[in-house]
């Protein structure tokens, strides 16, 4: 059975190729329901990574020769009788948001659905988003799915953990998101500017609200498992106060409110950073009572901050020591990010003067 009451509509699926990207796709081969019309999967690696030959392939067919090829050979296999309406896209590592944008423009389908590469649908994905998608008043632009994320039993979550569990609040998130293809056409789909997995989601939601549509949460479950990490993946997430200076051009320095946002430590993390920097200048000037008292904000807003993250985590050696840690080297990667961000961004404009 192909389509919903509500009108066709295509799956696109950006990766990097992860391993996540068998379990996404087995378990919408599993689900029930009316099947989408197409699956669009969008392969983002860089060029550099393999030897492949860009194109579309229809059926899963390989991209070319090469290590891109045989990677989504697996993957692709578990789809079964949907093998035959996917698409296989290479958009040469613009992004998500670029890879996104390539995957919705080469659908012919009313609704676009958005699934991440590291997320699994529940059994009954298709027909909950048909009843979404039947419910749907002409108004609505969007409809959000309910992102669950299992956090380990029997102990309290890691400061990772926790972060990860926003994902669960996030009011736009393109972990299972649903835009009418008409919406996202009006618009001009995701700013390719934001390169990372971050905002980019929440600043289409803003354009297409402000265009006069309207997003609601569905019934629809989608599972985002806690997968291993870097024990310094803090450090790399900092990259994303510079989308957070993206923002702010857009949308106004009220962004924070209106994309529903916790705001970020970023004016913390700029004082600490400043008191460090000072408390540095003043002991090489040979001022020692006031590089101290410097020093001591520094060290204090460092403390302060390095409490916030392990009072609601497990305590143990380990989690103390790696926030401990970067909890100190946070604060200038945060600040340094968030200037380059303001220097890069600086000429953007508000997009109400860009919207097409």
């Amino acid at each position: 059975m192909t389509g919903t009451g509500g009108g066709g509509y295509a799956v696109v699926i950006p990766t990097l190729v992860r391993d996540t990207l068998v379990d996404c796709l087995a378990a919408l081969a599993a689900a029930h329901g009316p099947v989408p019309d197409e699956i669009v999967i969008v392969d983002d690696r860089p060029p550099e990574w393999d030897t492949a030959v860009p194109g579309d392939h229809r059926g899963g067919a390989a991209p070319g020769p090469g290590a891109a090829a045989d990677a989504l050979d697996h993957p692709l296999s578990v789809l079964g009788d949907l093998r035959d309406r996917t698409l296989v896209l290479r958009s040469g590592g613009r992004g998500p948001a670029g890879a996104r944008n390539a995957g919705f423009r080469a659908v012919t389908a009313p609704w676009t659905a958005f699934l991440d590469d590291d997320v699994q649908v529940g059994p009954y994905w298709y027909d909950q988003l048909a009843r979404d998608l039947a419910e749907a008043a002409p108004d609505t632009a969007g409809v959000r799915g309910v992102i669950a994320v299992p956090l380990p039993e029997g102990r309290r979550p890691t400061d990772r953990e926790r972060g990860l569990a926003g994902l669960a609040r996030a009011p736009w998130s393109a972990a299972d998101m649903v835009y009418r293809t008409e919406a996202l056409e009006r618009v001009d789909g995701f700013d390719e500017r934001f390169t990372r997995a971050f905002r980019e989601d929440a600043d289409l939601a803003l354009r297409v609200l402000g265009a006069g549509w309207r997003i609601r949460r569905g019934r629809r479950t989608t599972r985002h498992a806690v997968r291993p990490a870097s024990r310094w993946v803090s450090l790399a997430e900092q990259r994303a106060h510079a989308d957070d200076a993206l923002m702010r051009r857009l949308h106004g320095p009220d962004w924070w409110a209106k994309a529903v946002a916790p705001r970020s430590r970023i004016r913390r993390h700029t004082a600490v950073t400043a008191a460090g920097v000072l408390a540095l200048l003043l002991a090489a000037a040979g001022r020692r009572r006031a590089a101290a008292a410097a020093g001591l904000c520094w060290a204090s807003g460092i403390a302060a901050f390095a409490r916030e993250r392990i009072a609601p985590g497990p305590r143990t050696p380990g989690e103390i020591t790696t926030v401990v840690l970067t909890s100190v080297a946070i604060p200038p990667l945060a600040t340094w990010h968030r200037l380059r961000g303001e220097w890069r961004h600086r000429a953007a404009r508000a997009w109400r003067e860009v919207a097409p």
